[in-house]
Formats: C-alpha cells, structure tokens, sequence
C-alpha cells in the first residue's frame, strides 16, 4: 500500500474510543427488517421471528493470519467479513448482520482505520448485511480483528457438517489452490523487495491468485444455485483450512469415509502454472492450501443429473462406509490415506 508520507495523520487518542465508533460507522446503513437496532445503544436488537439464528465468529491476528506488508487495510476489511460469511453460506444460511471489532497498536492512525472500514462498508454493500456494532480499543502487539456474523434460516434448511450418506457424492464449488499461490507470490515480492525497495513488482501475470489471496468472495450464490437446481446438500463445510482437513471433517461428523479422485479436483490455469514456476505439486497446493472459501458439500446420488455439467460444481469423489477410510484415489489408481495437512495456525 502505497502511502504519502507528507499527508497529515490523525491519532486516536485525539477522538477516544465513543467518537472513534461513530465516525468509523456513520456511513453504514440498515437494510434488514430483521435488524430492530444496530449501533448506538449497549446492545444490538435482531428479530427473527420464526426463524434460527445462525452465528459464527473468527478472530484475524497481524503476523499470524494477514501481513500489512502487502495486505492493503481495505483488502482486509473485506476479508475480514468474507472468511465469515462463508462459515454462514456453509450451513445453507442467508447472512444479515455483522460485529467488527479491532484493537491496534499506536502505529495505527485514523486514516488506517478508514481504510480498514472502507473495505468492511464494501462488503456490507456488496453482501446485503448490517453492521450492527463491535469494540475498539489499543493492542501493543499490532492489529487484531474480530467480526461476528449473525445469519438466518428456516429450520429444515439448515445443513451441518454430520449429513452425508455413504455413496453420496462430494461436491465442490469453483477452484481450489489460487489462494496459497497467490501468498507464495506475494511472499516471494517481499522478499525482493527487501533486498531493492525500489523494485516495483509486475503482479499482472498473477491477477487472479493474488485477488484470491487478498480479496477472496464468499460464496453467497451457492444456496441459490442448489434451490433453483432443486438440490439440499446432506452435509456441507466451506474450505478454509484446505480440502484435506475439510472432507475429514465431514467424514468425522458424519462418520463415513470418502473416496476422493485426484484427476478431478478442480484447478484453474493459473494454478498449474504457479506450481510449475514455484515447483509445488498442484494436488498437495489443493489438499493444505487453505483460505479458497469454496463450499464442499455432500448430495445424494439421485441428484447426480441435476448438478451433471454445472460450471459452478465439480463432483470430486463419493463417501464410502466408515471402515473403508479416507482416501485420495491418485491418477495412476493407488489409493492413498488422506491427512490433515491444512492451516494450522498454533504450528
């Protein structure tokens, strides 16, 4: 992020933290009936009437989840909500209000935080949620983020992690692995550029991994998809931590096994050359990447027609019963145990 160092910066401790809330917040605007009161008071009202509450939480630390380095503060802002409202799209939800809540270290003027807010406001838009409140205050060891999603469905709609059926089929949404390219690219440029700081880096051959890194989408349209197709997924986790981890826990949940075929996850162009270039095996970059923010779900084989030649699905593997394991059946047929070799952010 380019910044210009003669431009005046504003401190916190110049509004406190009352002021600060407002003045980050007074451009959001309410767009649920469902929210009765957003900021303002001790607490938010939200009214649901005859439907289930969804929530779900993550907290986002400078060094361990993001690098400012090359992370523009609006970029996070964004990311900060998509990672999540896939949590709620992944239990077949609709998301409507959000908490954000940061502490930064003195480093961090207003303008930082504008920015930060700026990408947290495009997502609300964008999204159709309501920002409804959070806290800030001081760290001493950069930023931290937390923002809290709050969701939305009919009861019987709702679709968890423990559904799947043995031959059911594994489904997945989009492609898988740009985003850890794109953080092997960005890492390698921070590199060069702490060797020649005035070495502007050519990122364009690179556009999609990077924006998959930095500004990934949730995936919104997939409930939207699987109704007009008529499909309810029996089971369904959105790939955060890697589809390793992901159809582990889903065989966990739902105690099957799997049998996932390597020849058809599905990788995008740029990807295969990516690996190429940073000698990274494509498969492996698939199953530990991380942070794609697709949506792995389960169907019944009778809904096979309906999702057959989809764009937007691939149908990757099936689930098996239990004492058969989990498995990644590899293009030369050898049959080899699947681990969990995705994010793990204590290591």
């Amino acid at each position: 992020m380019i910044e210009d160092k003669n431009q005046e910066k504003t401190g916190l401790d110049q509004l406190g933290e009352f002021e600060l809330i407002k003045h980050l917040t007074k451009d959001f605007t309410i767009q649920h009936k469902s929210t009765l009161k957003g900021i303002g008071d001790d607490a938010a009202v939200l009214d649901f009437k005859d439907k289930k509450a969804i929530i779900s939480t993550d907290l986002l630390i400078e060094g361990v989840h993001f690098d400012l380095s090359y992370m523009p503060l609006k970029h996070l802002g964004y990311k900060s909500v998509m990672v999540n409202l896939s949590d709620i799209y992944a239990m077949n939800a609709t998301a409507t209000q959000i908490t954000v809540s940061i502490a930064v270290s003195n480093r961090f003027p207003l303008e930082a935080l504008e920015e930060f807010y700026s990408g947290v406001a495009l997502a609300c838009e964008v999204y159709k949620i309501d920002l409804v409140g959070g806290d800030t205050t001081s760290s001493t060891k950069g930023m931290l983020v937390s923002v809290t999603v709050i969701g939305e469905a009919a009861e019987e709609n709702i679709v968890y992690r423990s559904g799947a059926k043995p031959n059911d089929l594994l489904v997945v949404s989009g492609d898988l692995g740009a985003a850890y390219c794109g953080l092997q690219v960005l890492e390698r440029e921070k590199e060069v550029f702490k060797v020649n700081p005035n070495n502007q880096p050519d990122l364009s051959p690179y556009t999609y991994i990077v924006e998959r890194q930095l500004k990934p989408e949730a995936r919104r349209d997939v409930k939207e998809l699987l109704d007009k197709l008529e499909i309810r997924p029996t089971s369904m986790i959105d790939i955060s931590d890697g589809l390793s981890s992901e159809i582990l826990h889903l065989c966990d949940k739902s105690e099957v096994g799997c049998n996932l075929f390597e020849d058809k996850i599905p990788l995008d162009p740029t990807v295969i050359s990516a690996c190429e270039e940073f000698k990274m095996d494509s498969t492996l970059v698939a199953l530990s990447g991380g942070e794609d923010y697709e949506l792995l779900f389960t169907i019944d084989q009778k809904d096979f027609l309906k999702i057959k030649g989809n764009p937007h699905f691939t149908v990757v593997g099936h689930m098996t019963d239990k004492n058969e394991g989990v498995n990644l059946i590899s293009r030369s047929n050898t049959k080899i145990p699947i681990t969990a070799q995705g994010w793990n952010s204590f290591s």
